[in-house]
């Protein structure tokens, strides 16, 4: 005589064309799914695995093989794997509800629904894993094509920079020296503080390229200086700027910080965000203000840069710091990568934190 469980399975092969009908018509999958035919030939696979759940233990190689096949056609389609977890257990469902129909007692059916659920939990769990591994894997060679591009355009401005550094600071040293003698030999003449601030401006640009195209620039000797009297020259050096913008900047840096670095590149970094800093505050009413504070912390030097500008939205403040990333109508994207990449070149870090009434640039630096 025929087991509980040999009966079910005669059953639900009585029952197996109308199954595969309700599961393809219910089932979430595109019109132009390139493996649209298969899915008869998948739900007679997943078929002879309730069977095997049935009568005997199904392989758990069987099991995670069928699942892996599946969602390996479901991420080459890109189906979403909301749509891969509601198919599985559509069919979960259209089985269970075939073999309640069986004309057997539900004590005896209750122990084979069991192994049905249990069969189509491990499934399950085979499948997501897969289409989950797969689409990590896809964003990976995404994100690494991503950094390929963006290599190839860094190698790209290194060439471009490095022709145009050659053939356009030469001439521009000579323009720099010969306002210098102007201002000497014509202290009157008007306007040449501004040609000689400009110029120094445009000198600064084209340093910035020469970070951008070379993997490490030394152009001096590191050495110790006071933070305080380097931020001073600074804002000398950008007064005209500061002027212009009406940008009140305070510097709270007590005389006795100093740091050991490379100096030039240093001011480099602070010339740089407080440029971004006075950018910032001109698109808001006065009062404008730039707070420029240090501390000690430790063995470290901790520099604030902070602007009452426009907040930064959090989804732009992470990637800031990313090459060719811009949000200037004419920026080059270049500049705050230099800045994280000369900072951390000294053995320190640079982040940003922004809210509605302040923006701030913190840079840590090896004391």
């Amino acid at each position: 005589m025929a087991t509980i469980a040999q009966q079910l399975v005669t059953h639900l092969e009585a029952q197996l064309p109308c199954f595969l009908v309700e599961w393809r018509q219910q089932m979430k999958i595109a019109k132009d799914d390139k493996y649209i035919d298969l899915v008869e030939q998948n739900g007679l696979a997943v078929f002879e695995l309730v069977k095997e759940a049935l009568l005997r233990s199904p392989s758990s190689e069987a099991v995670e093989c069928l699942a892996n096949k599946i969602a390996k056609e479901r991420a080459e389609m890109n189906a979403g794997i909301g749509a891969l977890v509601y198919n599985v257990n559509l069919g979960r469902r259209l089985v269970i509800h075939h073999a309640l129909t069986a004309p057997l007692p539900i004590s005896a059916l209750a122990p084979l629904i069991g192994h049905l659920n249990e069969l189509f939990d491990q499934f399950l769990f085979h499948a997501v894993t897969k289409y989950s591994e797969l689409k990590e894997k896809e964003l990976r060679e995404k994100n690494m094509l991503i950094a390929r591009s963006h290599q190839d355009r860094l190698t790209l401005l290194g060439q471009m920079s490095s022709s145009f550094v050659h053939e356009f600071r030469n001439p521009l040293t000579a323009v720099i020296g010969f306002i210098q003698l102007l201002k000497f030999e014509h202290p009157e003449l008007p306007y040449l503080d501004i040609i000689d601030h400009e110029l120094q401006q445009l000198k600064f640009r084209i340093s910035q390229f020469l970070h951008a195209s070379r993997k490490e620039i030394v152009e001096s000797e590191k050495e110790t200086f006071s933070l305080r009297r380097l931020l001073e020259e600074i804002i000398d050096f950008l007064y005209a700027t500061i002027v212009d913008c009406d940008v009140n900047i305070s510097l709270a840096i007590d005389e006795s910080i100093h740091i050991f670095a490379y100096k030039e590149q240093i001011r480099q970094v602070v010339v740089n965000i407080l440029l971004n800093s006075i950018e910032a505050v001109k698109e808001k009413e006065k009062p404008r203000r730039i707070e420029i504070a240090a501390r000690r912390q430790d063995a470290d030097i901790i520099v604030d840069i902070t602007n009452n500008g426009p907040a930064i939205p959090a989804d732009i403040v992470e990637t800031i710091f990313e090459p060719f990333f811009t949000t200037k109508k004419l920026g080059t994207g270049i500049g705050l990568y230099i800045c994280k990449k000369i900072i951390a070149d000294h053995g320190g870090d640079i982040c940003c934190f922004s809210n509605a009434n302040r923006t701030t640039f913190s840079i840590r630096l090896p004391a």
